[in-house]
């Protein structure tokens, strides 16, 4: 059974994660305007707020593979709220797709409405 993902940080092509993508399907990019990414320092947390539109990367993926992703994010399935990050679909060009959300607060953290998060470095 295969996953769509939506990644929007150093999952996307040419970052320092996308390593544990680079057997996963690319499908294409979107960009999405239910979220708004935060400048968490080495990498962002996207928050389900309105935005202009932040570019993701969407990957067909197989379940060890999203098994990674969830080590990767620290995603506890048994209480998501716990985790450093959750995970919810939301809608892409492509279908839906699951994309992590960064759980902690993020007052101190810059806000980007738009773009894509090298923009941020």
């Amino acid at each position: 059974m295969s996953i769509r993902v939506a990644v929007y940080g150093t999952l996307k092509r040419g970052f320092s994660n996308h390593g544990l993508l680079q057997h996963a399907h690319f499908i294409g990019e979107d960009i999405l305007s239910c979220i708004t990414l935060y400048d968490l320092g080495p990498y962002p947390g996207a928050k389900l707020k309105p935005s202009l539109g932040i570019n993701v990367e969407v990957f067909e993926v197989d379940e060890r593979q999203m098994q990674q992703l969830d080590e990767l994010e620290e995603y506890v399935a048994e209480s998501p709220e716990q985790g450093m990050y959750d995970r919810q679909q939301v809608l892409t060009r492509y279908g839906p797709a699951w994309i992590y959300l960064y759980n902690p607060q993020v007052d101190e953290a810059s806000a980007q409405h738009s773009g894509s998060w090298q923009a941020l470095r």
